[in-house]
């Protein structure tokens, strides 16, 4: 596989959903928001310091937020250039992204 990649994950979920929040390890902010429209429901992630960039040249994340009738869809998005061939995809990080959604969604269901 290529230095370059794209890794998408898309979750149902039931309750209402988070526009922002911050990522900080060791007292210090690992990832900036990017970007952000609220009129498409998107957010945009990217990496510009930490143990990303040690093993990514580049690594941002997008999550978007659909609604389609009844059913609210979250896509996450991670388009990541590895520092070389040796560095795995970074599957693990969209599992990550996976699971807070559906932590999220649980923990709003259940108010």
């Amino acid at each position: 596989m290529g230095l370059k990649g794209k890794l998408i994950s898309q979750i149902e979920i039931k309750g209402c959903s988070v526009v922002n929040w911050n990522y900080t390890i060791e007292g210090q902010e690992k990832v900036v928001v990017e970007a952000i429209d609220e009129e498409k429901r998107l957010v945009t992630f990217s990496a510009f310091e930490g143990h990303l960039i040690e093993q990514y040249k580049a690594f941002k994340a997008t999550v978007h937020i659909e609604n389609e009738g009844e059913n609210n869809l979250v896509l996450w998005t991670i388009e990541y250039e590895k520092q070389n061939d040796e560095v795995s995809e970074p599957f693990s990080y969209l599992e990550f992204a996976t699971n807070l959604t559906k932590d999220v969604d649980a923990h709003h269901v259940n108010q």
